[in-house]
């Protein structure tokens, strides 16, 4: 078949086998599902092997991590169950509302510094898109039964909804850094407005109309529990699809989409319902990770010195900060507002980011910015790989040492989610992310 490429297909297909295979015995050694995917894409696109060839500017990576994320965005919303929620809202929201502009904005200001000739708009949306966090990087934490409930389920519900809040950002900003190449910089900004506003219209309509329909369908015996999943997973790709095809934001709609469709959709069903649209985000999304490892050395040609200090400070400074901040009146002990503070991997978001930022920008902002995002999230995916495991265990000692009834050990209701499922061999988590 002209055009498919059967020496990269068989190369995913053999490393996804691979990791099912031994995907226990790695996460015993620290390996997570990221590593372990870009290490290999890496070494298989590359000298001496070079078994395989995909460029950064591929519009095939592009749109698979596009798909990804919004299938991701889509299902993580739709998890929200706001009855369980609001038992203890307060420590995610403050992450959410405060400590994310906080982190963009921290992180705008060291990269304006740090790299004094980009335009101020550019340094922005890598701010942006280097803020959200994703669990999946650090999975073993929000697995780790040691670490008290009330911590892991707020960093979980943080990274499950970061990702679609930080999208109008990195949108806006990536629109101001091309306005000032474009005549007419107004128009640009005010298209970027109407995209998001669209998206959320797009989002509410297509969420609303599958969750109710949905609803009704199963209330009356229509529908299969086999095809209910599939067609979530078609309300997610419609979303998506979609928001484009109407001139807005296509991650908008599906995050939108999800918030609109967990809001109708009965919490017992929600769970069948959203367990194949999150295996399939899952399952490309270890496909992303690969074609990432495999495309990533020529992002990093334009690595400087200045990029190194940029993706340490983003990955400590400009995330421990605001976290210590925003959790200022929770009562944290010191050890904790640290160790919430340092889990905060970058992922899957922070990719598709750097990849429509590449696509939008031109010439030496390009490079600087994609290099920049691009280092930070493999230093993110080292790490936290690395030290997610036995921080979590020395975190679990210390809180169990400590008194009992402290603010941590709050009882809260059970915690499942994405990023039990994506990474360390354990099947996915059968629980909604905040359903009991």
């Amino acid at each position: 078949m002209e055009g498919l490429d059967t020496a990269l297909i068989a190369a995913i297909g053999v490393s996804l086998v691979v990791w099912g295979l031994v995907s226990a015995r790695l996460a015993a050694l620290n390996v997570s599902a990221p590593m372990f995917f870009v290490v290999l894409g890496l070494v298989l696109a590359n000298d001496p092997v070079s078994a395989i060839k995909v460029d950064i500017d591929s519009e095939t990576l592009k749109s698979l991590a596009e798909v990804t994320l919004a299938l991701l965005l889509f299902s993580d919303a739709a998890r929200i169950n706001r009855q369980v929620l609001r038992h203890d809202a307060g420590v995610p929201l403050r992450l959410l509302v405060v400590g994310l502009p906080l982190t963009i904005a921290l992180g705008t200001g060291l990269a304006v510094l740090l790299f004094p000739d980009l335009d101020p708009w550019a340094a922005a949306a890598i701010a942006a898109a280097v803020a959200p966090t994703d669990a999946a990087l650090g999975a073993q934490v929000v697995d780790d039964e040691h670490v008290p409930r009330r911590i892991r389920r707020a960093l979980n519900v943080e990274s499950g909804l970061n990702d679609g809040i930080a999208t109008p950002f990195v949108t806006f900003f990536i629109a101001g850094a091309v306005a000032n190449t474009v005549s007419n910089s107004s128009a640009t900004l005010g298209a970027s407005l109407g995209d998001l506003t669209i998206g959320v219209l797009t989002g509410v309509g297509i969420g609303l109309a599958a969750g109710l329909l949905m609803t009704w369908s199963a209330t009356h015996g229509w529908s299969s529990p086999t095809y209910r999943g599939i067609a979530t997973l078609a309300a997610a790709l419609a979303a998506y699809a979609l928001g484009i095809e109407l001139g807005g934001n296509g991650f908008i709609a599906a995050f939108v989409g999800g918030l609109a469709f967990g809001t109708v959709v009965p919490g017992r069903d929600r769970d069948p319902t959203l367990e194949f649209d999150a295996q399939s985000g899952e399952f490309l999304s270890l496909v992303v990770w690969f074609l990432f490892g495999a495309a990533v050395l020529p992002a990093l040609d334009n690595v400087t010195g200045q990029t190194v200090v940029f993706a340490v400070l983003a990955l400590t400074v400009a995330r421990l900060v605001p976290v210590a901040l925003v959790l200022i009146g929770c009562r944290f002990s010191p050890v904790t507002v640290a160790f919430m503070g340092w889990f905060g991997p970058r992922g899957l978001a922070s990719v598709v980011f750097a990849l429509i930022a590449f696509d939008s920008l031109d010439g030496s902002t390009a490079d600087v910015v994609i290099a920049a995002i691009t280092l930070t999230v493999l230093l993110s995916v080292v790490a936290h790989g690395l030290t997610a495991a036995p921080l979590s265990r020395r975190y679990g000692e210390y809180v169990a040492a400590s008194e009992q009834n402290t603010p941590e050990q709050v009882p809260v209701p059970t915690l499942g989610g994405r990023a039990q499922a994506a990474g360390h061999g354990a099947a996915p988590a059968p629980v909604p992310e905040l359903d009991e």
